[in-house]
């Protein structure tokens, strides 16, 4: 069954899961759940399945790790720079 969630709410439904947890069986857990952002969206277990990880010990691990794989459409305005001049 496919959900959409947002970005708000990831962190929410990481901590429906299990842990620990494999990396595999958590990116086939949300394999149907989109994440929207501002400006987009994106497929959750692919995510999970980009990070660079076996297993997951806790939801606050798993979100720490997809913020690393988030896309640039989820992170500020787009466009937008952290002050870098």
């Amino acid at each position: 069954m496919s959900q959409t969630i947002k970005l708000s709410r990831l962190q929410s439904q990481l901590e429906s899961l299990s842990y620990p947890i494999d990396a595999t069986e958590a990116a086939e857990s949300f394999a149907d759940t989109t994440v929207t952002f501002a400006d987009g969206d994106a497929d959750l277990g692919t995510m999970i399945g980009e990070i660079d990880a076996d297993r997951f010990e806790s939801a606050e691990g798993l979100y720490s790790d997809l913020n690393n794989v988030l896309p640039i459409e989820a992170v500020g305005e787009p466009g937008q720079s952290d002050g870098d001049a």
